[in-house]
């Protein structure tokens, strides 16, 4: 199908490799005549060639039409168009199609063979594109002229290079979105970010991440294959990340002539480009490389070619004229468009087709129908889209404004990332498309303006986002800055931080600098040089308000650490002794011997401040003169201990301690418990904290085990603490939990009136005292030594049981502990210093002596034995007679019977139950020899099992107390000698 028309001026093929001046030339004969018109692949180089015209002739003359853009000034002369949007019949006395080579395309070929073939110009047509169109050109334009153009700069093959060594000034081709972003990310790492170019970009955002690149800020390009298309920018070199691309309906490999327009944008006029792959991407063969490079491709055989004179009576007769074929050998039937499928879907909706009657409703629905779809969803989905605005210009005769700016509104939002800014320039393209058709709307310009504002906005918010995560401006600044050789510009604001030219690098935390982590190895060096140079004068600033700071602005931490505010100044290591530590600071090297000393002396002033106020009960005891002898060793004891001691590890010190040792002891505050020796004032929760941490300084512990939660009268016992872990916490490990100590020895005190050995139960206050269930204080009895039997009772009347405390053990336990570490005097009972024991106590240990609180009676106080328990066997008056076989397998009479069945209740019984210690031939206490009964008192042999025990049944109470002093009869008395004299008479 040879073009009819001719004698129509004259009619050229500019035909040649990229960098040849192509697009330059076609300005040039455009602008020397007084009206022209040029079509364009793309709207980003519509836009590029349209500023270019404005600049040589101003704006009041230059109109830029394409699908979303529409700036048609009154005295227009000049015609910038993408290919589609190119005006029919203006008569233009010049007009031009860039790439023609485009004819070929299986997606908008048929555009471009259907304006080879019939938009001319009336003195003058160029056609610009490849080499391979010649023969195509020749064969269907009659009377055409070729003129031949060499590229101006030589294009060179340099084969593989890894990303991250990609030079300066080049452009990394990716073809997909994804892959676009994972380039561009990587080399943010690695080269200080890239700037991004694709063809969904809209011409504002593309030209700012364009301007990146051309103004040095960055140094690489990504982009899609959109940049083959004419973009003229200053890049050196191209670099493949792939060589197949996904062409719409399925991958196939890049054709040489495709890559040869991508790698031609390498080198511009007379500077030499060179080509390459990188990432995943294979070496290009050798015959491609040499095609690429001397520019010799297969030419083009098929043009893609769709019926122009379309038939619009019908439905169904336009859908013939679209699906025509032709019997030209050098044109083949296009696949069918987008338009076309669309067309093919709304017609068949029933609400769309009663709409249709006559030509003029389906020439208004063919050109619905031809709305591109921007968006890329479903076919069914773009096509509903377009169902709902042909029935309002059917019905209306224009779009609703109302319908439209709901529609823009929802769009018209620039919070979220990249892809959904994308996405949301996608949508309002579709919408300027329809502001831009005449009669759609009734206010042209207004809605023009409107979606050109939101998608001018959306444009800034995507360049913006692009910029955020694939460019580093600091590391791009710096490069660039390094590159001409000026010293960088460092400063530090309020909050600590540094910055380099404008640019954060880093912060300083207490005395150290704290580089940006995100620092390339490239830079890395310069940046601390520069950085420490501004900080030298705020290091002395920063010692100076620290050496003066309030001791509330300091702090330590659990493991050691040394804090002014939030920020970390220092640690605590070993000292000479426990309650010695020394303060160690942090302060970076640069900032000086003077800083270090500053800041050290100041941690060392407030380290020993604070052991001196939390650990002043101890101190004191060890500077006491009146301690002297046993006493003082055994108050230097204690200081060691950090002031809780086991009574089992001190036991024979205890015992040798008389009366008036013990009595200036305890004016220091320390317990003598029936488990542990302890200072009371040093279990509230500030000087634990600390002890525990000078425990693990003193142990070398790697990490030092947290306190135990303040208010807490039982904690869950670990079997992973380290030794002495929880002696230091001010707890005992007892089964399962470890209980407090100076509760525990509130414990004693009740247990000290109760028959241990014929065996007792729990009391409600034994009970509320720990906090506990009966069964938790049944393995609690079984970890400090007791066995515990568990029975099962009727109840003889209701009695209730006191209610499981959840662990903060809100009960009278806990009131008593905070009344005790607040200051309170302990409660009568606890070591018995004043008032004698109330009742016998059975001693914890093997020998009877050992380990019992020291109280100030001499001998044991006999007590009326207490009624034993109830056994568990014992059933109420009431219960039903015994079960037999008969009457479990009668059938129960009625309900009556089976409401008389008692309540069970559980009880325990506990006795002391101690361990067992071996003699030195390897047999227990109270075992014969190897293979003989134990033998009981003489040899005699035990009791019988279940008979009468032998000895007393009473509770029985030991003491290792020393005794006391026998009083001393003072000569110069007057009443102790009357005294004296009526002993002697009587």
């Amino acid at each position: 199908m040879a073009s009819s028309i001719s004698g129509q001026g004259r009619i050229a093929a500019v035909l040649g490799p990229t960098n040849t001046g192509k697009t330059h030339y076609a300005i040039e004969r455009m602008l020397a005549h007084r009206t022209g018109v040029i079509g364009l692949p793309l709207r980003l180089l519509a836009r590029e060639v349209y500023d270019k015209i404005v600049a040589l002739r101003g704006p009041s003359v230059v109109a830029l039409v394409t699908g979303e853009e529409r700036i048609v000034p009154p005295r227009t002369q000049y015609w910038v168009c993408t290919v589609e949007a190119m005006p029919q019949g203006n008569g233009t006395d010049f007009l031009a199609i860039d790439e023609i080579q485009l004819c070929a395309d299986p997606e908008r070929g048929h555009v471009f063979t259907d304006r080879l073939l019939h938009a001319r110009g009336m003195h003058e047509t160029l056609f610009l594109g490849a080499d391979t169109m010649r023969a195509a050109i020749a064969a269907l334009v009659p009377g055409v002229q070729f003129m031949r153009r060499e590229r101006f700069s030589e294009l060179t093959y340099t084969g593989s290079k890894k990303i991250s060594r990609t030079a300066p000034r080049s452009a990394i081709v990716g073809f997909s979105v994804e892959n676009v972003y994972a380039i561009a990310e990587l080399l943010r790492r690695t080269k200080g970010g890239a700037a991004v170019v694709m063809g969904a970009l809209s011409p504002r955002t593309r030209n700012a991440q364009v301007e990146l690149y051309q103004n040095g800020d960055v140094d690489v390009l990504v982009a899609t294959d959109a940049i083959g298309m004419g973009l003229n920018l200053d890049i050196r070199h191209v670099a493949f990340s792939g060589l197949r691309k996904f062409d719409g309906r399925r991958m196939r490999e890049l054709m040489p002539n495709e890559l040869a327009q991508i790698a031609g944008r390498a080198g511009r006029y007379t500077e030499p480009g060179t080509f390459g792959v990188t990432g995943e991407a294979g070496a290009i063969s050798e015959p491609v490389v040499e095609a690429i490079s001397n520019h010799r491709f297969a030419p083009v055989r098929k043009l893609q070619w769709r019926n122009s004179r379309l038939e619009f009576g019908t439905v169904q007769r336009l859908i013939g004229s679209l699906e025509e074929r032709t019997e030209d050998e050098w044109l083949a039937r296009a696949r069918p468009a987008n338009d076309l499928m669309a067309l093919k879907a709304i017609s068949g909706q029933p609400d769309v087709a009663a709409r249709i009657d006559g030509a003029r409703d389906v020439k208004l629905l063919w050109d619905v129908c031809r709305i591109p779809d921007f968006r890329g969803i479903s076919h069914a989905e773009h096509a509903s889209l377009l169902a709902g605005i042909f029935d309002h210009l059917h019905d209306l005769g224009r779009v609703p404004d109302d319908w439209l700016a709901r529609q823009v509104k929802r769009i018209d939002r620039t919070e979220g990332d990249i892809d959904a800014l994308s996405k949301r320039l996608a949508y309002i393209r579709t919408w300027t498309y329809v502001a831009q058709r005449k009669g759609w709307v009734d206010d042209e310009s207004h809605w023009r303006d409107a979606t050109r504002a939101v998608e001018d906005r959306l444009s800034d918010a995507l360049h913006e986002r692009l910029t955020q995560r694939f460019v580093d401006r600091r590391t791009s600044v710096l490069m660039r800055r390094l590159k001409q050789k000026e010293s960088l510009v460092a400063e530090v604001n309020d909050k600590g931080e540094v910055t380099v030219e404008g640019q954060f690098v880093g912060r300083l935390e207490g005395f150290r600098f704290r580089q940006d982590a995100s620092a390339t190895a490239d830079e890395a060096k310069t940046l601390q040089q520069a950085a420490v140079a501004a900080l030298r004068p705020e290091f002395h600033l920063r010692a100076d308000r620290f050496y003066n700071a309030p001791e509330t602005e300091f702090d330590y931490t659990e493991q050691g650490g040394l804090m002014w505010g939030d920020q970390a100044v220092g640690k605590l290591v070993a000292g000479p002794d426990a309650l010695k530590p020394v303060a160690e600071a942090f302060v970076d090297d640069e900032a000086g011997p003077e800083v270090m000393q500053k800041v050290q002396r100041r941690l060392q002033h407030f380290v020993d401040r604070k052991v001196a106020a939390l650990f002043e009960p101890l101190l004191a005891m060890s500077k006491d003169e009146a301690l002297t002898g046993l006493s003082r060793g055994f108050a230097f004891r204690m200081v060691e201990a950090l002031g809780v001691l086991p009574r089992a590890d001190v036991a024979d010190d205890v015992k040798a301690l008389d009366q008036d040792a013990r009595a200036l002891l305890r004016k220091h505050g320390i317990r003598f418990g029936q488990f542990t020796i302890f200072q009371q004032m040093l279990l509230k929760p500030a000087p634990t904290r600390l002890r525990l941490v000078l425990w693990g300084l003193a142990k070398g512990l790697p990490e030092f085990p947290e306190s135990p939660p303040p208010g807490l009268v039982t904690i869950p016992a670990n079997a992973d603490m380290p030794d002495g872990y929880y002696t230091m916490s001010g707890y005992r490990p007892a089964g399962a939990r470890a209980i407090r100590i100076d509760m525990l020895e509130r414990l004693a005190d009740m247990l000290r009136q109760q028959d241990t050995r014929g065996g007792f139960e729990a009391t409600p206050d034994m009970l509320s005292i720990t906090g506990m269930t009966l069964e938790q204080f049944a393995d609690l009895m079984g970890g400090l030594g007791y066995k515990a039997e568990r029975g099962e009772r009727a109840k003889v009347k209701p009695a209730p049981v006191p209610a499981p405390q959840p662990e903060p053990a809100a009960t009278d336990a806990a009131e008593t502990m905070d009344e005790e570490l607040t200051g309170v005097a302990p409660p009568t009972g606890l070591e018995g210093a004043d008032t004698p024991d109330p009742a016998p106590v059975e001693v914890p240990g093997d020998t009877p002596g050992e380990g019992t609180p020291d109280t100030p009676q001499e001998t044991p106080v006999e007590q009326p034995p207490e009624t034993p328990p109830m056994p568990p066997q014992e059933v109420p008056a009431e219960t039903p007679p015994p079960e037999t076989e008969a009457s479990r397998d009668a059938p129960a009479t009625d309900a009556a019977t089976a409401d008389a069945a008692p309540e069970m209740e559980v009880f325990y019984t506990f006795a002391w139950a101690p361990r067992r210690r071996a003699n030195p031939q390897g047999q227990r206490r109270g075992e014969g020899g190897a293979g003989k009964p134990p033998r009981g008192k003489k040899g005699k042999p035990p009791g019988k099992p279940g008979g009468k025990p032998r000895g007393s049944t009473k509770p029985q109470s030991f003491s290792a107390r020393p005794e006391r002093k026998k009083d001393r009869i003072d000569p110069d008395n007057p009443f102790a000698q009357a005294l004296a004299g009526l002993k002697d008479k009587s």
